[in-house]
């Protein structure tokens, strides 16, 4: 299944609820779930209530659509995460934010997942002091990730740096505003993943 390469705020509608998908504008009274608060299309204002089958496709497709993770990729986490011991809602959901563009998002170096995507595959960004450019890259606890020298001084990350400079950084980074390094103190616990995703209705759906 291709990227979905069409208009962002339609996900967010078709949900129900910020994603946080499109940065800046998400945060002002430009947001689309804000002015229209109804799903998309011509039945949007209509629709019904879900089955409980719905509820748990719905539960898929919002935290795809929130990392911003292919079909494909989001079934090899879901694999990976019941092979772990634990829990596999909360192992997937753990895998799912240690994955490099999600990081790079976390600390405030893009105002989406989707400018963090493209920014670490044109090669901004080190982990453990080696250019990494796959936005999937899954890091480990102890692993660095740094802003690469030569983007430092750039007039794209300083207006980047500016708009974030309020977000918050989730307990389980270790970020150096002053050096743009940010280390995984752990791989994060449930209760320090503030995605809106119900992970049991997804491991519902795939137990089918």
């Amino acid at each position: 299944m291709a990227r979905y390469t069409g208009p962002v705020c339609r996900l967010c509608r078709r949900e129900g609820q910020k994603l946080f998908l499109k940065g800046e504008r998400c945060y002002s009274d430009k947001c689309s779930v804000a002015r229209r608060n109804y799903a998309p299309g011509q039945h949007g204002r209509g629709r019904k209530k879900s089955s409980e089958y719905g509820l748990q496709l719905r539960a898929k497709q919002k935290a795809r659509r929130y990392y911003g993770v292919l079909e494909r990729q989001f079934v090899r986490y879901f694999e990976m995460a019941e092979r772990k011991p634990g829990i596999t809602g909360e192992n997937l959901l753990r895998i799912l934010e240690s994955r490099l563009d999600n990081v790079v998002y976390r600390i405030g170096l893009a105002s989406s997942r989707a400018e963090a995507r493209m920014l670490v595959t044109h090669g901004h960004f080190e982990v453990n002091g080696k250019r990494v450019n796959i936005p999937s890259y899954l890091l480990s606890a102890g692993d660095v990730v740094s802003l690469s020298q030569n983007s430092r001084d750039s007039e794209k990350f300083k207006e980047i740096i500016e708009k974030n400079a309020g977000r918050p950084v989730p307990q389980w980074i270790d970020y150096n505003h002053d050096t743009f390094e940010a280390r995984i103190i752990n791989l994060p616990e449930r209760d320090q993943i503030d995605a809106p995703v119900d992970e049991q209705l997804i491991v519902e759906y795939y137990s089918k």
